[in-house]
């Protein structure tokens, strides 16, 4: 039975998501390409019909990743946005979490259209994640932009420091105690607890 043009794009939409996911639970390197076919429900002689390489997912995955990252953001303000990001709830989801937190250390060693993925989405996290009104009073777009990846960039490294610990460890906890605090003292917000 044929495959309609559209079924095609709703299937490659749907190992697309299907290798965001695995690829932020396990890594690049940690999902095959036959295993993440049979996750999407596929045979894996069928990737070839919708990608060039397995390079190609995964610059397609970071884009589809990223993007609902951004668009999750988008409906919170900062300081929420940051409390939740810092929690250990999102710490223990990497396959439901941030992009950037689960592969940026990953996505170093990848070919540059991976690369390139990264960057199109931290520009598009940056756009939708504002320092908040009342903080900016005063600087220049380039001193906020500043400010926007100095808070990124604490944020990511604090999951991508807290997730190399082990579940259990103290350390995991403290490092995300220690920068959600820190980032809603600098906000303004009242710190949530970790949990």
């Amino acid at each position: 039975m044929k495959v309609t043009k559209a079924q095609a794009q709703a299937n490659r939409a749907h190992i697309v998501d299907t290798a965001s996911t695995l690829f932020r639970e396990r890594g690049y390197d940690g999902v095959g390409v036959a295993d993440l076919m049979a996750a999407a429900g596929f045979t894996h002689g069928g990737f070839y019909k919708h990608f060039g390489s397995k390079a190609d997912l995964m610059a397609e995955a970071a884009s589809c990743g990223l993007a609902k990252s951004a668009d999750a953001a988008a409906d919170m303000d900062l300081a929420s946005f940051m409390s939740h990001y810092l929690s250990r709830q999102h710490r223990d989801a990497p396959g439901q979490g941030c992009t950037m937190s689960a592969l940026c250390t990953d996505a170093a060693r990848q070919p540059d259209p991976v690369k390139a993925a990264f960057a199109a989405g931290i520009e598009a996290q940056l756009a939708v994640s504002p320092y908040p009104e009342g903080q900016s009073d005063g600087l220049t777009s380039e001193q906020a932009r500043a400010r926007r990846i100095a808070l990124m960039a604490q944020a990511v490294g604090a999951m991508v420091l807290s997730r190399s610990c082990p579940d259990d460890s103290p350390l995991a906890d403290e490092i995300l105690d220690a920068c959600r605090e820190d980032v809603l003292a600098r906000l303004g917000g009242v710190p949530n607890s970790r949990r």
